[in-house]
C-alpha cells in the first residue's frame, strides 16, 4: 500500500526482500531526494501476538499519538486493539473508523472543555484527572464520566523519559483528590500510571503497581467502586542500545506484581502502549545531501551533541546531513539519542 511518502508491506511470517513494486517505489523517490518510510504490517500483528502471549491479563489501549496513519490503526482496529486518545482529533480519528466509543480512553490529564463536550457527545466516558481543576471541568460538561485517578509512581528506577512532573498526581495528595470527586459526585472507577517512556528497568513496574494498590485501597475507603487498573506504556517495542531489558523481562515483572497486589479477576487491567507496536515496524529512509569535514579545532558543537566526536587531536570529523530533521521524524532523538540505527545504502 502506498500512502503518499510511507509504503506499508505485510508481511505475515519471516521478513521477505523488498519487492520490486516498493523498490521501484523507493528508487522514484530517492531520485525526488524525499525521505520516505516503510512500514510493515506484519510486524505489528506479530507485536500483538506477544502481548497477548505474554501480558494475557492485560488489555492494550494503543497510544495513537505515537503513529496514527490510517493503515497502523485501522490494522490495531481490526484485530480488536482499543486505544488511548488525547484529544479530540484523535478521539474522531479513531470513532471514524467505526471503533464503538467503549474501546477508548481520553487519557489526558488536562482537557479543554469542548474537547470534554466531544466526549460526553460521542460517549466515550473513561477518562483520567489528576487534579481538583480537572474535575471541575469534568463536573461541568461531564458529571456521568468515568474517572480514573492518574498517579505519578515515586521510584529511582530509570527510564528515558520522565513524565511524573507534568502528568499524575503524588501519591501524598490522592487522598484529598478523591475526596474532592467525591464531594462532586463524580465516578471514580480506578487508577492509572505512566511509568514513563521507554522503560529501562523491570522493576519500575513492581513499584508503580504496588503503589497503586495502595491508592487503590483508598478510593474503596472513599466509596468508590473501584474495578480498573490502567498501568500505561513505556513497553519496549524493541532492542535499546542503553540497556538489553526485553519486552519480555517486563511482562515477567508486571505479571508477578498484578498476581501480587490485584489478584482477583473483578479487577480489569488495561494500559496504554505505543512505540511497543510500531517502533520496530518503521524505517525511515533519507538520502545524505551534504557532508561535512572538520578537525577538533573546528568542532565547537556542544558536548552530548548528536554526532561522534573525534578520538584524537586533529582527527578529522565527518559530519553528514540528511533530508529529515528533528522537526520530522527524527524528534525521538532529542530525547532518546540512541532509538535509530543506521545502515547505509548506496
Amino acid at each position: 500500500m502506498d500512502f503518499g511518502n510511507n509504503i506499508f508491506v505485510d508481511i505475515q511470517e519471516k521478513p521477505q526482500p523488498i519487492n520490486s513494486q516498493i523498490q521501484e517505489k523507493i528508487n522514484l523517490l530517492s531520485h525526488d531526494e524525499k525521505a520516505i518510510s516503510i512500514g510493515d504490517l506484519g510486524d505489528i500483528i506479530s507485536k500483538h501476538k506477544k502481548w497477548k502471549e505474554c501480558l494475557p491479563r492485560v488489555e492494550p489501549f494503543y497510544a495513537v499519538k505515537c503513529n496514527d496513519i490510517y493503515p497502523v490503526i485501522r490494522i490495531l482496529a481490526d484485530m480488536g486493539l482499543s486505544f488511548d486518545c488525547a484529544s479530540k482529533a484523535e478521539i474522531q480519528k479513531i470513532l471514524d473508523l467505526g471503533v464503538d466509543p467503549s474501546r477508548i480512553i481520553y487519557a489526558n490529564t488536562s482537557k479543554q472543555l469542548s474537547f470534554i463536550k466531544y466526549a460526553a457527545d460521542n460517549g466515550v466516558t473513561l477518562m483520567s484527572f489528576d487534579c481538583e481543576d480537572e474535575l471541575t471541568k469534568i463536573k461541568k460538561e461531564y458529571p456521568q464520566a468515568k474517572l480514573v485517578l492518574r498517579i505519578s509512581p515515586q521510584s529511582n528506577n530509570k527510564v528515558i523519559c520522565q513524565l511524573g512532573r507534568k502528568f499524575g498526581c503524588h501519591l501524598s495528595t490522592a487522598l484529598k483528590l478523591l475526596q474532592f470527586a467525591k464531594k462532586l459526585e463524580l465516578n471514580v472507577i480506578g487508577i492509572s500510571f505512566h511509568i514513563g517512556s521507554g522503560c529501562l528497568e523491570a522493576g519500575t513496574f513492581e513499584t508503580a503497581i504496588e503503589q497503586s494498590r495502595r491508592v487503590f485501597d483508598i478510593g474503596f475507603s472513599v466509596g468508590f467502586n473501584m474495578h480498573i487498573l490502567d498501568i500505561g506504556g513505556g513497553f519496549p517495542g524493541e532492542k535499546n542500545v542503553q540497556t538489553n531489558i526485553t519486552f519480555e523481562q517486563i511482562a515477567k515483572a508486571v505479571n508477578l506484581s498484578l498476581d501480587k497486589y490485584f489478584p482477583s479477576n473483578d479487577v480489569r487491567i488495561i494500559a496504554e502502549p505505543g512505540r511497543y507496536y510500531v517502533a520496530s515496524a518503521f524505517t525511515i529512509a533519507t538520502n545524505i545531501i551534504t557532508k561535512k569535514i572538520t578537525t577538533d579545532e573546528e568542532n565547537v558543537l556542544p558536548k552530548g551533541d548528536l554526532h561522534d566526536h573525534p578520538t584524537a587531536p586533529n582527527e578529522h570529523l565527518r559530519m553528514y546531513y540528511v533530508n529529515e530533521g528533528i522537526f520530522g521524524s527524527f524528534m525521538p532523538c532529542l530525547i532518546d539519542p540512541g532509538c535509530y540505527v543506521p545502515s547505509h545504502f548506496k
